[in-house]
């Protein structure tokens, strides 16, 4: 991917990139919502990524171009302003050059850009973040600036609040950027505090890409966000990390309907989480699998950001041979479905699955074999 972003780079712009970057995407393996409830979550960096190349400019000019748009955008480095139409993925990168102002670092003015990616967008394994923080390094470098990777991961998640718009917690640029091949990354997001968990190493991940809307910006997910808050202050909490479970069920004839499912899920959820953790100690692959699916039951029911799309698939997987347990993966509200499988899950069940699924809804998923990969990084 390095020769092939560099001759991009050089065909679209004429001359080598000074600075290649990537970032991967992750998969959310448990802690669906709780992250900007202030509670845990596990994730894992993949072997699919965002790449980023950069050469500076002396004209105050900012050319973007992504294999994404196949179209050079220019735009004045005085301009940082929301952008739409084709030109809207731009807002990603423009959200990191706001953020590093905001974070007293020096943005750099004129430069050009190309982007590529491995990396499906709308399958809910956060393509956003990864390109935020290749960005964000890219830009950085340009600039001769070095701050923690904690600064790095929360410049991301700026960019994605405030920029973009999306309300989200900092599970996704978190990950992406303290991703380590064979672990998982488990946050504590009050903090946040980030750390590593080992995953054994016959753990396999499958997912099934459904091609269903998954447009967070849209406002489903910024309901959800909303409802949370809601419930926490009807509970007398900051956050929802803070209310117990007890707290949750005595409250029920005065919450909402919605409030109590939904502060419901984030409090079981966030149990889930510290529960998978230690499980996983033990490497008991088919006790994490039930946790998973009892996490994507939770969506459906009480989170209600399932679709009978990915109910159909975590149904399906559930009952097959050599899976330990499915959920959704990302916000919800359509896009992918995670399998927690064996090594003697291949290729052959995979496709029954996905046959399975186009019988019943006329197309047929993407299906994705991941492994665990390192966090972002200069290249």
């Amino acid at each position: 991917m390095k020769q092939k972003i560099a001759a991009l780079f050089h065909q679209v712009h004429g001359r080598a990139p000074t600075f290649i970057t990537r970032a991967p995407g992750r998969i959310e393996f448990i802690g669906n919502h709780t992250d900007y409830n202030g509670g845990t979550v596990l994730g894992a960096s993949i072997d699919r990524d965002v790449w980023v190349a950069v050469a500076p400019r002396t004209d105050g000019l900012r050319r973007f171009y992504s294999d994404y748009s196949g179209k050079v955008v220019e735009l004045s480095a005085a301009v940082i302003e929301k952008q739409t139409g084709e030109a809207s993925w731009i807002n990603y990168p423009l959200g990191v050059l706001a953020a590093l102002l905001v974070f007293k670092l020096q943005a750099p003015q004129g430069f050009d850009y190309v982007a590529v990616s491995d990396l499906p967008t709308g399958a809910g394994l956060s393509s956003s973040a990864a390109i935020e923080l290749a960005s964000g390094l890219a830009f950085l470098a340009l600039t001769e600036q070095h701050p923690d990777r904690e600064t790095l991961v929360k410049i991301g998640k700026h960019a994605e609040n405030h920029f973009v718009g999306v309300p989200c917690g900092i599970l996704d640029q978190g990950v992406s950027g303290f991703g380590k091949k064979d672990h998982l990354v488990f946050i504590d997001c009050k903090g946040p505090h980030f750390d590593t968990v080992p995953l054994p190493g016959s753990a396999n991940f499958w997912i099934f890409n459904t091609h269903t809307k998954h447009a967070l910006v849209d406002g489903l997910y910024a309901a959800r966000h909303r409802e949370c808050m809601e419930a926490a202050k009807a509970l007398g909490v900051g956050l929802l990390v803070e209310a117990t479970s007890a707290q949750v069920e005595a409250a029920k004839t005065v919450l909402s309907g919605n409030a109590y499912k939904r502060a419901k899920h984030v409090v079981d959820e966030i149990a889930r989480v510290d529960e998978a953790v230690a499980v996983l100690k033990t490497g008991e692959l088919d006790k994490v699998g039930h946790l998973l699916t009892a996490s994507h039951r939770s969506s459906q029911h009480l989170f209600e950001n399932s679709t009978p799309e990915l109910d159909f698939l975590v149904d399906r997987l559930a009952a097959t041979l050599n899976v330990h347990g499915a959920r959704l993966t990302g916000g919800g509200f359509g896009g992918a479905v995670m399998a927690l499988t064996s090594p003697a899950f291949g290729d052959a069940q995979a496709q029954a699955v996905a046959a399975d699924y186009a019988a019943k809804f006329g197309a047929r998923p993407d299906i994705l074999h991941m492994k665990t990969g390192d966090g972002a990084e200069r290249v």
